[in-house]
């Protein structure tokens, strides 16, 4: 996660708790999951990267930009 233009969270899967199937699997108990939704699932082990209102936060995987939004 970037969080205005400054690296505060970094992590990889590896890392994580709970598969993906499992983490679906849970998710889909509690609510409908249709093509498009996120999971968003915590933090890396790195910690946390506090946000703010008026915070650009970006985030991408392998390099790619999958979000890129501004706090509300």
């Amino acid at each position: 996660m970037v969080i205005n233009g400054e690296k505060k969270q970094v992590g990889i899967t590896g890392y994580i708790i709970y598969n993906f199937a499992q983490i679906i699997s849970f998710v889909s108990t509690l609510m409908t999951l249709t093509p498009g939704d996120m999971i968003f699932t915590g933090t890396p082990a790195t910690g946390a990267g506090e946000t703010f209102k008026e915070d650009h936060l970006q985030a991408s995987i392998e390099g790619e930009l999958l979000l890129d939004f501004k706090m509300i």
